[in-house]
């Protein structure tokens, strides 16, 4: 038996979600939206029974054990935190706060209750072309992991504003392509080499103030760019360039590439590539895996990249393979891969550093806010990190 779900969101991701958990099996039992109306239209297009404005309502429904958490950014942490205190597992996506202090009390609570699923929408993990790079990668198909130089991430897609205004729009409410996009692209490199940045230099420019939908008092001020730079802890570099602002809508694009002492791997969209530069007679790029998986459902009318989209829909089935087990009330393996809150953590350290990068137009190191003593162990070792 699946869990029963609820769902905390009403927006574009929440729209392509519900499809891929019924899909993969899952029952939607309630479903949270901002205001009433917002959630009775999203409930009745998407033929959900129960719906609310109201945060406990769901939580404390005895068929939902499952939360998704795919709301406006300042509420993750007290959902969350909520959920599992009262026995929910709890899936939350990005960004995971709005700041440290949240994003820590959301660490905390998972490793309060160590027995419950808290895993973040980083679902860039779950894609196998990522999957694939990374064995290449341990099996020093390029090289040592040591002798990574370079890294260089490309990322071009459409408008990451919707019609009409909302926390999207608003850089301090969490929206923009730093916190929607950034965020992935620090987890994967993360993800990849197991290795953490220590110091970093960004721009964040918010070019585009208003669309078509949105021309009147308020103006956008979430950026719709960003470059930025991070050094990892061993010196190589990655460099990292996002953008919307001048890419038609739902075009989307991006490339990562990873320069070894003996060549390089890149993925370009769902694709993975490998060159070697040494000891090979052809000297041009092989293709190690070719994403030919279509999705079972329309994504039209989402401004949400496919390539996410999959990403989210092996994620979900993760989780349904950790609830299929007969032997406990879920098994670990099969989501061994997702990213956690502590990951959740380092991504919102480095996000703050490139912000400040940004306004201070010099170079910032990672670190975790020291104000709370009872996660000291993860404190002193980005402490240590930041000084090498």
């Amino acid at each position: 038996m699946l869990p029963g779900v609820g769902v905390f969101g009403t927006g574009a991701i929440t729209k392509v979600l519900v499809p891929i958990l019924r899909e993969k099996g899952f029952e939607i039992k309630a479903l949270w939206g901002r205001t009433v109306k917002e959630a009775e239209e999203f409930s009745s297009s998407q033929n959900i029974a129960f719906f609310t404005n109201k945060i406990d309502d769901v939580l404390l429904r005895k068929d939902v054990d499952l939360v998704f958490v795919v709301c406006q950014p300042f509420l993750h942490a007290e959902i969350s935190v909520k959920a599992l205190g009262i026995g929910k597992h709890v899936v939350c996506d990005k960004p995971m706060s709005l700041n440290q202090s949240d994003a820590m009390k959301m660490v905390r609570a998972a490793q309060y209750y160590p027995t419950l699923i808290s895993l973040l929408n980083h679902s860039l993990r779950f894609l196998p072309a990522f999957t694939h790079m990374k064995r290449c990668l341990h099996d020093g198909m390029i090289g040592p992991l040591s002798e990574i130089s370079l890294i260089d991430v490309r990322v071009q897609l459409g408008t990451i504003f919707p019609d009409k205004y909302d926390w999207m729009c608003d850089a301090a409410m969490g929206g923009g392509a730093l916190n929607l996009v950034g965020s992935h692209v620090i987890d994967l490199i993360s993800f990849l080499l197991k290795q953490h940045v220590v110091r970093v230099h960004g721009v964040v420019k918010s070019y585009t103030k208003s669309t078509p939908g949105i021309n009147g008092i308020r103006q956008i001020s979430a950026p719709d760019f960003c470059n930025f730079q991070m050094e990892l802890i061993n010196g190589t570099l990655i460099t990292t360039s996002i953008q919307s602002h001048t890419v038609p809508a739902k075009t989307f694009s991006q490339e990562v590439l990873i320069c070894g002492s003996l060549g390089h791997l890149v993925v370009r969209g769902g694709d993975l590539f490998l060159f070697k530069s040494k000891g090979e007679t052809t000297q041009k790029e092989e293709a190690v895996y070719v994403d030919v998986q279509d999705l079972h459902f329309a994504t039209s009318e989402t401004l949400l990249p496919r390539l996410y989209i999959k990403g989210l829909c092996k994620m979900v089935g993760a989780l349904k393979e950790s609830f299929a087990s007969k032997e406990s009330n879920w098994i670990k393996e099969p989501v061994q891969a997702a990213a956690n809150f502590e990951d959740g953590l380092y991504v919102q350290a480095v996000l703050e550093a490139i912000r400040k990068s940004s306004e201070t137009k010099s170079w910032q190191r990672v670190q975790i806010n020291s104000d709370s003593p009872s996660n000291h162990d993860q404190i002193m070792r980005f402490a240590r990190m930041s000084t090498m």
